[in-house]
Parts: C-alpha cells; sequence; structure tokens
C-alpha cells in the first residue's frame, strides 16, 4: 500500500530567506538598525554627560518624534503614491549625511565652532546634535511607511508573508542586540569619534543594499480615488474601523510610552549600577536579547492558539518587569530583568506586525503603517520624552516603577473592554 501523499508539508522556517530580494532587504535592515543603536547609545551618553540632565535625555526622543509624526500621515500617502524603492533611497541618503554630520561635529573642527556659545540653558554644541536628531526624524517618518510597504511586495507567495513577519522582527532584535553592545564597547575602547564613524559606514553599505533590490510597481489600488486629504486619513479610518488592530495598537502604544526605561539608561548605568558606557551598550542590549531569542523560538514554533491573551499576558509581564528593574541595585540582576522585558516585548511586536499585514490591503499598506509608526514608532521617543520629564519630576526610579504600573492598569482595561482581542486565537486570517 503507498503512502499518502495528501497530508500537509512540513512548516518551513526558512520560507522567506529562500527569496533574494527578501534577503538583501532584510541584509540591509539590519545594517540600517545596527547603525542607528550605535548612534543611541553614543549620542544618549554624550548628551547627558555634557548637560547632567534626564530631561534632556527625553529631549532626545522628542527631538526625533516631532518630525516623525509631522510627515507620517502624508509619507503613509507617498508610499501608496509611489514605488517605494523611490522613497527608501533618499531618505537612506539622508539618514546616511545625519551620521556623518555627527561625526564631524566631533572633530576639533566641529567642536571649536560651537564652543562657548549657549541657547537658553543648552550649550549650541548640544542643541547641534538635537538639529542633527530632528533632521533624522524626517527621515525615518518617510522610511518606515516605504519599507513596511515593500517588504510583501518582494514575496512571491503570500503565505510565506507569516514567516517573513516574524524574520523580520527576529532580524530587528537581533540587529537591536548588536548595536548597544557594538557602540557601548566602541565608545568606550576607541571614542565618540570612532563610533560615530562606525555608524555612518554601516549606513553607507545599507543604502548600497537598498539600491540593490529590484523596484517594484505600485500595487493596484482597486478603483481607488481618493484626494489628498481623503487619502492621508484612510489609513486612520481603517485601523480605528477595526477593533482587534486599534486594540493591539493601544496596547503596545501605552506601554511604550509608560513601560519604558530605555530613555532613561544612561542615568541607571552611571549613577545607579555605577558601570560605564560599555556597561551602558550592555544594559540597552538586553532587551534585544530577549526579544530576538523569544522571535526565533515563534519562527519555529508559530503562535496558533490564544494569540489575544498571549499578548495581554506578555504586556502585563512587560509592566512587571520594568518594575522589577527599577528596583534592582545589582548589574546583572538588572541585565535579567531587561532580558525579560525583549521576551515579553517580542510577542506584541510580532502579534502586532502580523496583525496589520494580514488584515491590510496591499494598495494602503504605506498609510495604515504610518499611522502605525505614529501609534508605536513615535511612542518609543515620545515615552523617552516622558520617562526624562518624569524622572526630572519624580526621580529616576520612582518614574519607572511608575510608568510599569501604568502599563499594567492599561492591560487590565484592554482585557476588559476589548473583547475581540481578549478572545483572538491566531495573529492570522
Amino acid at each position: 500500500m503507498l503512502p499518502s501523499t495528501d497530508s500537509a508539508p512540513a512548516h518551513d522556517p526558512y520560507a522567506a530567506l529562500r527569496v533574494p530580494d527578501f534577503r538583501r532587504l532584510l541584509s540591509a535592515r539590519v545594517l540600517y538598525i545596527v547603525a542607528s543603536q550605535i548612534q543611541g547609545v553614543v549620542v544618549g551618553w554624550q548628551i547627558y554627560e555634557l548637560t547632567n540632565n534626564p530631561l534632556a535625555l527625553g529631549l532626545i526622543g522628542l527631538a526625533e518624534a516631532i518630525p516623525s509624526i509631522t510627515v507620517s500621515l502624508y509619507a503613509g500617502h507617498v508610499a501608496d503614491s509611489v514605488p517605494r524603492k523611490r522613497i527608501i533611497v533618499p531618505m537612506m541618503v539622508l539618514l546616511f549625511g545625519c551620521s556623518l554630520s555627527l561625526f564631524l561635529l566631533t572633530r576639533p573642527a566641529g567642536m571649536a565652532l560651537f564652543a562657548n556659545q549657549q541657547i537658553a540653558s543648552f550649550p549650541l554644541y548640544v542643541f547641534m546634535l538635537y538639529v542633527v536628531l530632528f533632521v533624522s526624524g524626517i527621515a525615518r517618518g518617510f522610511l518606515g511607511p516605504a519599507v513596511f510597504s515593500f517588504m510583501p511586495q518582494l514575496l512571491p507567495d503570500r503565505n510565506l508573508l507569516s514567516n517573513a513577519v516574524t524574520w523580520n522582527s527576529s532580524s530587528w532584535q537581533a540587529a537591536a542586540v548588536l548595536g548597544p553592545a557594538i557602540g557601548g564597547l566602541l565608545f568606550a575602547k576607541m571614542g565618540k569619534g570612532f563610533a560615530y564613524g562606525v555608524d555612518a559606514g554601516l549606513m553607507l553599505l545599507s543604502l548600497l543594499l537598498f539600491a540593490s533590490i529590484a523596484s517594484r510597481a505600485l500595487p493596484v489600488r482597486e478603483g481607488e480615488r481618493l484626494s489628498l486629504s481623503e487619502s492621508i486619513l484612510s489609513g486612520v479610518k481603517f485601523i480605528f474601523g477595526n477593533q482587534i488592530v486599534l486594540a493591539a495598537l493601544s496596547l503596545d502604544l501605552f506601554a511604550v510610552l509608560f513601560g519604558g526605561a530605555v530613555a532613561l539608561l544612561p542615568i541607571f548605568a552611571k549613577d545607579i549600577l555605577h558601570t560605564g558606557p560599555d556597561g551602558l551598550g550592555y544594559l540597552r542590549a538586553a532587551p534585544a536579547v530577549g526579544s530576538v531569542l523569544m522571535a526565533v523560538w515563534l519562527t519555529y514554533s508559530p503562535m496558533k492558539r490564544g494569540a489575544g491573551r498571549k499578548l495581554l499576558w506578555a504586556v502585563a509581564g512587560f509592566g512587571l518587569a520594568t518594575i522589577a528593574f527599577a528596583l534592582s541595585r545589582n548589574l546583572y540582576l538588572s541585565l535579567f530583568l531587561l532580558f525579560l522585558t525583549g521576551v515579553f516585548d517580542s510577542v506584541s511586536v510580532i502579534v502586532r506586525s502580523t496583525l496589520i499585514h494580514t488584515h491590510t490591503p496591499e494598495y494602503m499598506k504605506g498609510r495604515v503603517s504610518a499611522v502605525n509608526n505614529i501609534f508605536i514608532g513615535s511612542s518609543n521617543e515620545i515615552g523617552a520624552f516622558e520617562s526624562g520629564a518624569a524622572a526630572k519630576l519624580m526621580g529616576t526610579v520612582t518614574s519607572v516603577v511608575f510608568g510599569g504600573m501604568m502599563t499594567l492598569v492599561v492591560v487590565a482595561i484592554t482585557a476588559l473592554k476589548a473583547d475581540k482581542l481578549r478572545n483572538l486565537e491566531s495573529g492570522t486570517k
């Protein structure tokens, strides 16, 4: 008797990686994220060292969030109106220019140019660092929707989407592991100028990889004919009309807004845990280590049941680990607790990304991604400002404990109000 041939094919965890252009996109994103993380570690330590002011750390996030939020809705419209590669490459050129500017500002001539000058209570040199971050925020605001909506176009089969989303998240987290650790070590051993130089070099390599990907025509709009204002607002209407997507985004938004302690890590490293720039790099990398390990686990063991409930428990775990981190005075315990925040956060990222990709038509993914960027992408920067301001008002430890408690409150409210998310069994259709 012949064996049956109608059994389900085995799950291939590497399916999306077999697509060459997807591999190029993934590699380009890894280099871009590593460069951004190196930059984040160095500029955070540099500004805190120059100002010794927690609010100055919060302003780093605000300097990037304001321009990103301002352009996001229009950027989503552009991403659905222009071939996505024609947006990605110019924005990468701009980001390379920003990285190069930070490098030049560390040269003796760059430092001398702004020495002994003030704007309000800030040194002009620090103000110029904020200007560079502001410009990079504009570029990131356009880049996010373009890359998000370009990625599915590179896949020859829609069935690869869930696997691609998981690899996308895994690569992001892996880069977020490498970036802070590399940034902290380079700063500690070679100085900030060398670290900014590596940042600029990696941005250039990322730009070249993005440029090597074949362009794709825009997806068919299925008869859509909208004015500019209608097009910009359509992404907002789509998300607010979908309770599951809205609840998942809201949950992530408030968790990041209140529960994030990343912006204050230079203070924890220097004043509470008494370590240096290399220790800061390890602290920045710890959440990403947890995230990438969880993402790899989910690549081999995809979430099939109870996705909504697991999402709620994961965000609650994130809040509890944040509170415990705030109270820790031991470097190794703090690293472990930050590792746990990454484990819990990875579940949220993968469920949310899968929901948006599978529930959004291809022709409007740019606009929906733009709203997602406002909800989530910029909430990291706004959360950084909130953390800095709260630390200034309440003290560093108290502010992080308060943020973790608010995260638990948000989870409780979402669990009570969003029954469709609570009962969601799978992140895919």
